[in-house]
C-alpha cells in the first residue's frame, strides 16, 4: 500500500448516505478492494438512534454485500433483541468496508485488518457520522475502537463505558464493546455466557444513552 493511499478521492463530499454506498463500489483506497468480492457498506436506516461499527465483512458478509450476516451477526441481532433493542432500528456498519483474508484451499480465512487499513478507509466512516444523527456510536472490538476513536483502544480496561466528546467531529455519544466474533470463539467454554451477558449489557447502556 502506499503512503499516500486513502479512500478520501472517492468519497463524495455532503452526499446522503444512499451516495455514499453506491460510491463506496468503487473504492480503491486500498488493496483490500481487489480479492474482495464486493464492497459491503452499511444497513439500517439513517435515522437510527444507535449506529454499530464493526470491524470488517467476514465470508458470508462478502459474499452477500451486507454487514453482520455471518454467525457473529447472528449473535450480534440475538445480543441487540436481548438488550430489549429492535434490530431494525439500529444502523450497522465497519470500519473497513472489503473482507481481509488469506485463501487456504476452498476457505477464506478472516485476517484482522492493519492500522494502515483502518486509516485508508476512515473517509467512508467519517463522512457516514456526518450524514447520521445518533445518539451514541458502539464500537464493536479494537479495530472499531480505533477508527472510532482515533486511537488505539483497550477493551478490558475501557468497555462499557458512555463517553461524551470522544468522536473526532461527532457530537454523538460513544460507548466500546467486544467485538461478536470474541464471544462466538467461546462458545463451549464456561466462560461464554458470561462474556454474552456482558455484551447484552453493554448494548443496553448503549440504548439507555441513546435517549
Amino acid at each position: 500500500m502506499s503512503e499516500d493511499a486513502g479512500a478520501a478521492p472517492f468519497v463524495p463530499e455532503g452526499a446522503p448516505i444512499d451516495a455514499l454506498r453506491a460510491a463506496a463500489a468503487g473504492c480503491r483506497g486500498c488493496e483490500l478492494w481487489e480479492p474482495a468480492s464486493q464492497v459491503v457498506f452499511s444497513a439500517g436506516p439513517p435515522s437510527a438512534s444507535i449506529v454499530l461499527v464493526g470491524e470488517q465483512p467476514g465470508d458470508q458478509e462478502d459474499r452477500r454485500g451486507l454487514p453482520f450476516v455471518g454467525p457473529a451477526g447472528q449473535l450480534l441481532v440475538r445480543a441487540i433483541r436481548d438488550a430489549g433493542i429492535d434490530p431494525a432500528a439500529v444502523y450497522r456498519t465497519n470500519a473497513v468496508k472489503h473482507f481481509r483474508f488469506e485463501q487456504r484451499g476452498a476457505r477464506r480465512i478472516h485476517k484482522t485488518p492493519e492500522v494502515q487499513h483502518i486509516t485508508a478507509c476512515h473517509p467512508w466512516l467519517h463522512a457516514e457520522l456526518g450524514q447520521l444523527s445518533p445518539g451514541i456510536v458502539v464500537a464493536l472490538g479494537a479495530s472499531a475502537g480505533r477508527s472510532v476513536f482515533g486511537r488505539p483502544v483497550r477493551i478490558g480496561a475501557e468497555r462499557g463505558t458512555v463517553l461524551e466528546g470522544a468522536i473526532p467531529d461527532s457530537p454523538a455519544k460513544a460507548l466500546l464493546t467486544a467485538h461478536p466474533s470474541a464471544v462466538l470463539r467461546m462458545q463451549g467454554d464456561p466462560g461464554y455466557d458470561d462474556a454474552y451477558a456482558a455484551l447484552v449489557g453493554d448494548l443496553r447502556t448503549a440504548a439507555a444513552a441513546a435517549g
